[in-house]
């Protein structure tokens, strides 16, 4: 049986727990255990898919395609391990779970509640698909209190009374404020929070302490005292330049350290060197590069989560600080052809991400055009491909009002998940990868019309990466241009810190040499 680890946030959203999830899960891999995340969310909507991005940020997807919270792409960069429909659950799911099994009759006619029904089925969800992990690591969502995560924090207090001490371990992640006035770091946010957790029927074994500095001895002296946890459990977890410095941290303030000790587990010392590299390349660069965001989710960073951090990857490979340019698609629309330019023309490289919906798109396809004729190096990803090409039948075959993307076989879901791209060789596409067969992750809902291949290839458009049946355009590319490619599919789900997806990486490099 594994060790199951449950981590709880308190005093506000948006701690870090999906972050801290991730470090904790790196640092047991780092000392040669089997580590896997999950997250349980509780919000009633079945899955994130429907959820508008200025609601909940990135629709993180995995390989078997399940639109998921962003914190698996958290969980993923952190530890490189790919998650699945079985790491993430929401109350929702739970909900539909237990509904849908009851108007099948598999409740044999009885009375359906909370208790036992609905936590029954978290319980099942916390233990089914195990396979050999040495630890599975639950984040749960929201803040402790709040009546949306009863059904988890009850399921949870159930199952620490069934496995016991010796099989699971609660880690609640608080804010200690730092008041300037007074100048001191106030504790009693922690003291309410715990509070809170015990009406749950849950203590936590490990308190972290999120603060802007390390918390002093007499600060984890009054936590300890008030939230019945032992003085070296309450860790402090302050702030940190970048976000993979945290498994450095967190080993010096004895988490890892901790975890083990809790469960009379001995292991070899963490493997770190690679943190430790990325957080020297971080320290190091000195080049710098602006790189212009074409977005229509402006004003709302956490929607294109995973194509920051990509960027962010492929800046620390390539030794560049890399500046984005966020550009509002909309006003993009409105603009002349001067006040395109002067928009821009600045701009090292451009990326156009992905979206839905007809808003922002004119602006996209300006913007494509821009660097089409200004050879400004443009990467594509799904509806950024898909305005490149629309402009391109429209600029350069003189196309207009064609519909060049009929719906994915009349399916509303369209495609979801890794799908296979057969590479063209001699292309850049190829050159990139260096591979004659990839596998990227998607999500749309429209494709490329494959029957204008001929009259593009004739304006110096190559579809550089298709289906495997050939009838599917996954890349496309300009040869002529310094850098102009796109895919149908989102290569910033799979970028990792230490292994930058290759068709940003290709960007930012070009973006600095100019080749």
């Amino acid at each position: 049986m594994p060790k199951f680890i449950f981590i709880t946030g308190g005093v506000i959203s948006s701690l870090g727990k999906g972050i801290t999830s991730a470090t904790i899960a790196a640092l047991l891999k780092a000392r040669g255990f089997k580590v896997r995340n999950r997250k349980m969310d509780p919000y009633i909507n079945v899955d994130p898919g429907t959820l508008s991005p200025f609601q909940h940020g990135e629709i993180f997807v995995t390989d078997d395609g399940v639109e998921t919270d962003l914190d698996l792409g958290h969980y993923e960069r952190y530890t490189d391990t790919p998650c699945s429909q079985n790491d993430s659950i929401s109350a929702g799911r739970i909900y539909w779970n237990v509904l849908t099994r009851e108007r099948r009759g598999g409740y044999g006619g009885r009375n359906i509640q909370i208790i036992p029904e609905i936590t029954d089925e978290v319980k099942a969800f916390i233990t089914d698909n195990v396979k050999d992990e040495d630890f599975i690591i639950y984040e749960i969502g929201g803040t402790v209190g709040e009546d949306e995560g009863f059904i988890f924090t009850e399921g949870v207090r159930q199952l620490i009374n069934k496995l016991g001490p010796e099989n699971t371990l609660l880690i609640h992640l608080t804010y200690a404020p730092f008041l300037k006035a007074t100048g001191e770091i106030k504790t009693k946010p922690t003291q309410q929070s715990s509070r809170m957790l015990m009406e749950r029927g849950l203590a936590a074994d490990i308190i972290l302490c999120r603060s802007e500095d390390r918390l002093p001895a007499e600060e984890k002296e009054k936590i300890s005292m008030y939230c019945n946890v032992g003085p070296r459990d309450v860790i402090s977890a302050p702030d940190v330049k970048n976000i993979y410095e945290l498994p450095i941290t967190y080993h010096a303030e004895g988490v890892d350290d901790r975890i083990l000790a809790y469960f009379k587990i001995t292991a070899p010392k963490p493997d770190l060197s690679d943190w430790e590299r990325i957080c020297k390349l971080c320290d190091a660069r000195s080049k710098n590069i602006t790189v212009g965001m074409i977005v229509k989710y402006h004003g709302l960073p956490d929607a294109y989560k995973s194509v920051i951090e990509a960027i962010n990857h492929a800046g620390i490979n390539n030794n560049a600080n890399i500046e984005i340019d966020w550009i509002n698609a909309e006003e993009l629309e409105s603009m002349s052809g001067p006040d395109v330019a002067a928009c821009l023309g600045d701009l090292d490289a451009m990326i156009v991400p992905g979206g839905f919906g007809a808003r922002g798109t004119k602006g996209k396809i300006i913007a494509a055009k821009y660097a089409r004729e200004n050879n400004v190096p443009y990467l594509g990803i799904s509806l950024g491909m898909q305005t490149a090409v629309i402009e391109m039948i429209q600029n350069l075959l003189g196309i207009h009002n064609e519909n060049s993307f009929p719906d994915w076989a009349n399916d509303e879901t369209g495609r979801l998940g890794s799908f296979e791209t057969v590479i063209t060789p001699n292309t850049l596409a190829h050159k990139i990868y260096g591979a004659d067969r990839i596998h990227e992750r998607h999500r749309h809902n429209y494709e490329m019309d494959i029957s204008y291949e001929k009259a593009r290839r004739e304006k110096g458009i190559v579809i550089s990466g298709k289906s495997p049946d050939g009838t599917l355009p996954e890349i496309i590319e300009i040869p002529a241009h310094k850098f102009f490619i796109a895919g149908q599919f989102h290569p910033e789900f799979q970028s990792r810190p230490y292994r930058p997806a290759p068709l940003f990486d290709a960007l930012i490099k070009v973006a600095l040499t100019g080749k």
